[in-house]
């Protein structure tokens, strides 16, 4: 049975589509890159940007850290509330607490953002921390974003910690933390790629989820 549970946001808690590729799209076009297909921008969900930007378009580090700077025009504005819960997440997370379970958020995004987007939609008082990356570009590894984490709860047993994200860099990141990992298959990597990363459970549903939190 774990006693604290870190989820990742972008794709396990929330499913931020619209808003993260809307301002993908508008970074782009500031590029001088049109990009009309917002379908196409589904995988910059999860990954840092920077890396993203540089994988995905080839974009320079310098111009790569330009295009962030426009993506955040947008989401600041409008493209963080573009968002929504998945269905049964606030019921999970409400019998989690329940149950005494310390609960933590450990995201790539910004944790300013993060906090903002988890109390708008009503979720934060259920997290003990919300940990994310900072504005200036340090810790958006996932490694590195949960280790903060890790080093915030203090003298934890790691075999009762396990952690919850919807791509590969979750499961890795965990991974290189000692952590065991469950990938949910309703978020935005694709079955292979989170059968690759070889996590110890993948559950499809958020209710798969549960039974496996819970049971």
């Amino acid at each position: 049975m774990y006693d604290t549970i870190l989820f990742d946001l972008d794709g396990t808690l929330t499913d931020p589509k619209l808003g993260i590729t809307k301002c993908v799209q508008y970074a782009l076009a500031k590029k001088g890159i049109q990009e009309d297909d917002l379908d196409k921008l589904i995988p910059f969900i999860g990954p840092p940007l920077l890396w993203s930007f540089k994988e995905f378009y080839g974009l320079s580090e310098l111009d790569a850290k330009e295009a962030i700077e426009f993506y955040r025009e947008r989401f600041v504005e409008v493209g963080m509330y573009e968002n929504g819960v998945y269905p049964g997440i606030e019921a999970l997370l409400r019998k989690l607490k329940q149950q005494g379970k310390k609960l933590l958020v450990a995201t790539s995004k910004p944790t300013v953002y993060s906090v903002t987007i988890l109390e708008h939609f009503g979720l934060n008082g259920y997290f003990d921390a919300i940990v994310g990356s900072n504005l200036d570009g340090t810790r958006i590894e996932k490694e590195d974003v949960i280790e903060f984490a890790l080093s915030e709860l203090g003298g934890v047993i790691r075999d009762k910690l396990i952690m919850v994200g919807d791509r590969k860099h979750d499961i890795i990141g965990a991974r290189k933390n000692g952590l065991k990992v469950i990938a949910v298959a309703y978020g935005y990597g694709s079955l292979d790629e989170l059968q690759r990363a070889e996590p110890d459970y993948i559950a499809s549903s958020v209710k798969e989820l549960e039974e496996l939190l819970t049971k």
